[in-house]
């Protein structure tokens, strides 16, 4: 199946570039471009795509306020959007992150990096530029959540914790059924019940309330 795209950045020859590069790439189909963040959400909510690319920095609409009123909070059939910016501040990450976006990548990231993240935010799953994902989640669960994290509808079992421990380290769904020796099917079943439970919409919202209730994981540490 092929994964349609749409990429949005102020720069042409930026936006250009991005969209060739995607466009290379076997599977991926670039089917919009856009030049600000206004006419970047009114593109994505007329094609619909399978992911949204977009620069953090826009006129008219930044990258994260068309995050937001893409994937945010009450948004009710959110689409998958990777912010991608040259810029390594955490808290633009931080931002883009709780707007609802499902990847960061800086963009010296590389061709092979930014299809990893389309590919991962297609099938729900989240790709954070590497450099950034500890610096990250160890700032910001210093600092403490801006409200306390909301409690679990029902107790999570020790599978479930596991679970979250290896998505709070940033392991993708085969990863993570390598590790336990279980099945991708079964994984992603945890991964439902862990959204179910903890009120969240995807896995970077997990890794979120995992670092918010102040559980501490080895984002370095392999399977």
């Amino acid at each position: 199946m092929t994964i349609s795209v749409i990429v949005a950045d102020d720069q042409e020859i930026v936006r250009t570039g991005l969209a060739m590069i995607l466009g290379a790439q076997p599977g991926i189909e670039v089917i919009g471009q856009a030049a600000d963040g206004r006419e970047a959400v009114a593109l994505a909510r007329r094609l619909r795509p399978d992911v949204c690319l977009f620069d953090i920095r826009m006129p008219e609409l930044d990258g994260i306020e068309a995050t937001r009123r893409l994937a945010g909070p009450g948004v009710d059939d959110p689409l998958a959007v990777v912010v991608i910016t040259t810029f390594d501040l955490d808290e633009y990450v931080y931002a883009a992150l709780r707007a609802g976006a499902q990847g960061f990548l800086l963009k010296n990231a590389g061709a092979d990096m930014l299809s990893q993240a389309v590919r991962a935010a297609a099938a729900g799953d989240a790709l954070i530029a590497p450099s950034v994902t500890a610096r990250l989640l160890a700032t910001f669960a210093a600092a403490g959540p801006a409200a306390p994290p909301r409690q679990p509808v029902d107790p999570l079992t020790d599978r479930e914790e596991q679970i979250l421990a290896a998505v709070a380290r940033g392991r993708t769904n085969n990863e993570i059924a390598g590790e336990f020796h279980i099945t991708l099917s079964t994984v992603k079943s945890h991964i439902t019940s862990l959204m179910t439970k903890l009120g969240a919409r995807n896995r970077v919202e997990i890794a979120m309330w995992a670092y918010e209730t102040g559980r501490k994981y080895d984002t370095a540490a392999g399977p």
